[in-house]
């Protein structure tokens, strides 16, 4: 639980995210697959092709006890209980379900908007190949906004324990999102992403692939993944268990 292992974690979470997305940029943008009731699939009740693929992926994923890990939120609700035992050593975090702080449908709709803007347009009928790259790149996503979420916001929370609990008991969002802040790096992440996108591409052969623009990630991360990582460590907070009250008893434990 200390910050600077933690902020590693989230750039190394940065470079699969990229990867992921340049994987997604070598097809069309096939804007069928997600389209509801357009999948192929018999009785496939209106889901799109990506809807499908997703919930298969993470069916599986749920046999393995993927969705053990508090960071690995799953994109869907109804999945089937592990098949195997997953040893989780004591994570450090005080939520009794981070479920509390799953994000996955506000980026869902995100990372569909995304699309285009490093796909060429067009469908090239690689329709089964592109919701394949969708499904893996909006797991890394999801999982470095909830690792973020969980992880940094509870560091924060034990650097200055009563100034959150006060802002907790007092539902203060404005006051506990200003805490969260930290406008300087937020701004050497966004750089830093873009930089990196650009340089991970200096290889790209464009016979196959799409180079993808720079500033489209980095807006991209102004835009979604740093807002709802914040968002995330806000439901955490708010949900957090206060074990014991402050000093001066005024504060009640809040469970």
């Amino acid at each position: 639980m200390e910050l600077d292992f933690i902020a590693a974690r989230l750039e190394g979470l940065e470079e699969t995210i990229i990867h992921k997305l340049i994987d997604r940029a070598q097809f069309r943008v096939n804007s069928i697959v997600y389209i509801p009731g357009q999948s192929g699939f018999e009785g496939s009740k209106g889901k799109s092709l990506l809807e499908i693929r997703l919930y298969y992926q993470e069916e599986m994923d749920a046999q393995f006890g993927r969705y053990r890990q508090p960071e690995e939120r799953p994109f869907n609700g109804d999945l089937p209980l592990p098949k195997r035992i997953v040893q989780i050593p004591d994570t450090g975090l005080a939520i009794d379900d981070y479920n509390k702080v799953n994000l996955t449908g506000e980026i869902l709709t995100s990372y569909i908007g995304l699309v285009p803007g490093i796909c060429l347009p067009g469908d090239d009928r690689q329709h089964g190949s592109s919701v394949v790259a969708d499904v893996y790149a909006l797991q890394a996503i999801a999982e470095r906004i909830h690792f973020g979420s969980l992880y940094v916001a509870e560091c924060k929370f034990r650097d200055n324990p009563d100034k959150y609990i006060k802002l907790i008991h007092s539902k203060d969002e404005e006051g506990i999102i200003a805490g969260l802040t930290r406008k300087d790096v937020e701004d050497l992440i966004i750089k830093r992403v873009a930089d990196k996108v650009a340089y991970i591409q200096t290889r790209v052969n464009t016979k196959v692939r799409n180079v993808i623009d720079p500033e489209v990630i980095l807006t991209y991360y102004r835009d979604y993944i740093i807002p709802f990582t914040k968002k995330g460590e806000l439901r955490y907070l708010l949900n957090r268990i206060i074990e014991t009250p402050l000093p001066d008893k005024r504060y009640p434990p809040h469970r």
